[in-house]
């Protein structure tokens, strides 16, 4: 059962209980991300995500850590480019304790220069680390050049620069002002009782205030046929190739749900099957959707060897061809159909998930989707529906290439894009 409840400020609280479960999972979370940053304090939402683990007025750094290993649970956060959010996981029995620990965190943090100093070099480190992994790096690049000169491009973690000039007022003044109360939710499921949730967070969050006011949000992604080679010693090439795709709340995301799945959601996907099990060109290659409130894309992954990179490009732009000019077997829809739902009612038998889906849904949406409602909206989808929206999405002039790796001499150009 999901109850909601939303305070005076503004503040919501809403949760679903699970009898079944053993435990609890709870979530502060914050709808203001990356994309709400300025170009100068890139990367300030994440910063503030990792302070809030260093200490408050009655714990330090070293007794939050301990508090929460104590009971077995688990306090983590993530920042994304449209939100923050703060969680920690827990036996059922041990929710007071671990909602009273993610209150402290969130509400009374101190922020010590020190810690500041120090945890800078910390996400300095992280940013390296990142930059130093190219298969991670590919997928951040494709979204910078994606979004390009848009905020809804910057990376999460910000740059070297970006972070190594943000103060400490600069990190606080973004805190007061950007954590509003209308903008902070708090998403609980497990084994509760919502009126117990409640009590813990009112008198805590019901004061919270804040005078300021959002600005309107960039437009969309640039719509127009990019090549982007970035030469590097390795390996392999690695290969991002992007089309529009769609905003969270769009009404086709559930026949772009399939239309992706179809692509490249599994071993039996037309990409597993037609570049690893008939060509043995890669190891892994897959699509997935990157949406936010108002754009998206969808992107096709792999990584090949040299000599094979334009193989397994033409052969992506060939898969995307065959959506938009033939009408997907009625047999295969129906089998993406059933991965679809069998992996949405699987992942309601996670705490986490379900905590999660409820403040997503609170974000994008403004209510809770029944996961009825979901389903339904799966099997509503026909073989004209995928056409259309493929049709829509994959065209020529809008196709996105990033290449990583040896190309210097691979002979790739934008006119190789077609779909």
């Amino acid at each position: 059962m999901i109850t909601s409840t939303t305070l005076k400020n503004g503040v919501r609280v809403v949760t679903q209980r699970v009898d079944h479960m053993h435990t609890v999972t709870t979530g502060i979370w914050v709808a203001n991300g990356t994309r709400h940053e300025s170009p100068e304090n890139n990367g300030v939402a994440h910063f503030i995500e990792h302070m809030l683990f260093k200490g408050t007025d009655r714990r330090n750094a070293r007794q939050i850590s301990r508090e929460i290993d104590s009971i077995g649970g688990v306090l983590n956060a993530f920042t994304g480019h449209e939100y923050v959010c703060y969680y920690a996981k827990v036996l059922a029995k041990f929710l007071p304790g671990a909602a009273d620990l993610l209150a402290d965190i969130f509400l009374c943090s101190t922020f010590p220069a020190d810690e500041i100093e120090r945890e800078r070099k910390v996400i300095l480190q992280e940013i390296k680390m990142r930059e130093d992994t190219p298969d991670e790096f590919i997928h951040d690049r494709f979204h910078l050049n994606y979004w390009q000169g848009q905020t809804l491009g910057m990376p999460v973690l910000g740059t070297a620069d970006t972070i190594g000039s943000l103060s400490r007022e600069a990190i606080l003044s973004h805190k007061e002002s950007r954590y509003r109360p209308q903008d902070i939710i708090i998403a609980a499921a497990g084994n509760l009782r919502h009126e117990e949730v409640v009590a813990i967070m009112e008198p805590l969050f019901s004061s919270i205030t804040s005078t300021w006011q959002p600005e309107p949000y960039d437009i969309a992604a640039n719509r127009s046929k990019v090549l982007n080679l970035t030469e590097r010693e390795m390996e392999q090439a690695l290969i991002c190739l992007g089309t529009p795709g769609q905003s969270h709340d769009h009404p086709d995301r559930y026949a772009l749900f399939l239309l992706v799945t179809i692509l490249g959601g599994g071993m039996s996907s037309r990409l597993f099957q037609e570049v690893r099990e008939k060509k043995g060109l890669a190891y892994s290659v897959y699509a997935y959707l990157i949406s936010h409130a108002d754009s998206g894309a969808m992107v096709i992954h792999s990584g090949t060897e040299k000599a094979c990179c334009r193989e397994v490009i033409d052969i992506a732009c060939g898969e995307l061809s065959r959506l938009v000019t033939e009408e997907v077997p009625q047999d295969e829809l129906d089998s993406a159909r059933e991965q679809l739902k069998g992996k949405t009612l699987m992942s309601l038998e996670s705490s986490d998930n379900l905590m999660t889906r409820l403040a997503k849904n609170e974000i994008y949406f403004h209510y809770q989707q029944t996961i009825e409602d979901v389903l339904a909206n799966y099997d509503a989808v026909s073989s004209q529906d995928i056409l259309r929206v493929s049709q829509q999405l994959f065209r020529s002039d809008c196709l996105h290439l990033e290449v990583m790796g040896p190309v210097n001499d691979l002979g790739l150009n934008e006119e190789m894009l077609s779909v």
